[in-house]
């Protein structure tokens, strides 16, 4: 079901009464992003934050007092935020390597009496197919109501392009049957994010999982099941294009710390992955996403297009309508202030002026707390979660094996990527 804005609502238009007490696993980079959001969100208050570092949690939860959000205060131990009355739903935004420690902390303080009328967790699901099973499951066995927190499908121009393109162009001249997607940045702010036994794998599974499930959603006809098109092969590739360079690994390291070498342990830095679906009426659909940790420009930037018999459409996140221009003489600290993932201070540089409701945090939040708090479930929940993973193993698989794979392949549900064992030693370059 859509609202007439085109926005997912699987609870109708109908206000919920009261509000979401949200609290928070995790206190880094996403979990700031979310409590931005909530500015926007009016059916929720961030209540809570726990982190393993305390201190963390505390300047953490005093940006949500101090947006006028919640008042936040950090807990000591995930059992005793899920335990107080004041928290309704957990955001779990914590690293991909305590997934499932987590979701394990949630669900025994539920079975020891505690009361939550949800719990989201952030993309990835998890690591491999084996632990998002582990996950899900662990969560149903609880009765635990569940949503997979994938924001760019939220993002105001995918859903009034999608919207438009189906209203109009489908209806007249036949569905789209080509979408792309891409994400690409300098690369993550954290060292986990590089260790591909800790985050799963590298670029592929940090970003993919929001490219490849783009791509699905704008082939899906507005109000259609997700299960409408299916996945039928997938090629994937990846690659170490730019960190696995000595002066490179070496700057990574200086910059993340002595534990990550990248000449030893290498994660890929580009992935692309082609899927290909298969149309309700057998007509063939093509996937196309790519995504870089090795991308040199303005910042962080997602560009998506659909095309059909008569119609396409096209964004990019760095094409915004405020733009600032420094000169030479303008010296100062590098930051983030203009756009995520910066990579300059100087020379004509876009600005996006409100990055959480651009990249659909705002939309997905509000989508998430109105869901739980009608006793309804999220339009994304952790099913679609794990054939998210599912995706993204058989893209890996695809890129060991170097061929095109059946979905679902042989042995997924066991299959570690070998960028995550340590087994891959990227493409050397000198």
């Amino acid at each position: 079901m859509t609202s007439q804005d085109g926005l997912p609502q699987s609870t109708g238009d109908i206000m919920p009464s009261g509000r979401l007490g949200i609290g928070f696993i995790g206190s880094g980079f996403i979990t700031r992003f979310h409590i931005r959001s909530m500015i926007g969100v009016r059916e929720a208050d961030v209540c809570g934050v726990w982190s393993p570092n305390r201190e963390h949690a505390e300047t953490t939860a005093a940006l949500a007092r101090d947006l006028d959000v919640g008042m936040a205060r950090a807990f000591p131990t995930i059992e005793a935020m899920v335990s107080d009355p004041a928290i309704d739903a957990v955001w779990l935004c914590g690293p991909n390597h305590t997934r499932v420690q987590n979701i394990d902390a949630i669900c025994a303080a539920v079975e020891r009496g505690a009361t939550l009328r949800g719990v989201a967790c952030e993309k990835p699901l998890a690591r491999t197919v084996a632990e998002a099973k582990k996950i899900t499951a662990r969560v149903d066995a609880v009765g635990l109501r569940h949503g997979y927190l994938e924001n760019q499908l939220f993002s105001p121009a995918v859903t009034k392009g999608r919207d438009l393109l189906w209203r109009r162009g489908a209806a007249l001249t036949g569905r789209p049957y080509l979408a792309r997607a891409a994400e690409e940045h300098s690369g993550p702010h954290t060292p986990w994010f590089w260790r591909g036994d800790l985050q799963g794998g590298g670029v592929l599974n940090d970003m993919m999982c929001h490219s490849i499930e783009v791509v699905r959603h704008l082939l899906t006809a507005p109000g259609a099941p997700r299960g409408s098109i299916q996945p039928r092969r997938i090629t994937g590739h990846i690659a170490s294009l730019k960190w696995t360079r000595p002066d490179y690994s070496d700057k990574l390291r200086k910059r993340m710390g002595n534990d990550l070498d990248y000449t030893a342990r290498p994660a890929e830095d580009f992935a692309s992955v082609t899927v290909e679906y298969e149309a309700e009426n057998g007509a063939p659909l093509l996937g196309e996403a790519s995504t870089s940790w090795s991308y040199v420009g303005a910042g962080l930037r997602l560009s998506m297009e659909l095309l059909g018999p008569e119609y396409s459409m096209s964004l990019n996140s760095l094409d915004s309508g405020l733009k600032l221009f420094f000169s030479r003489e303008v010296q100062g600290e590098a930051g983030e202030e203009l756009v995520e993932k910066q990579n300059a201070d100087v020379g004509l540089m876009p600005v996006v002026v409100d990055e959480a409701g651009e990249y659909g945090y705002t939309a997905e939040n509000r989508h998430m707390a109105r869901a739980f708090l009608n006793g309804g479930s999220p339009d994304l929940t952790f099913d679609d979660g794990v054939e998210v993973v599912e995706l993204l193993m058989t893209a890996y698989m695809s890129a060991e094996q170097g061929r095109t794979l059946p979905f679902r392949p042989e042995g997924l549900g066991t299959f570690v990527p070998a960028v995550a064992t340590g087994a891959w030693k990227g493409w050397e370059t000198s």
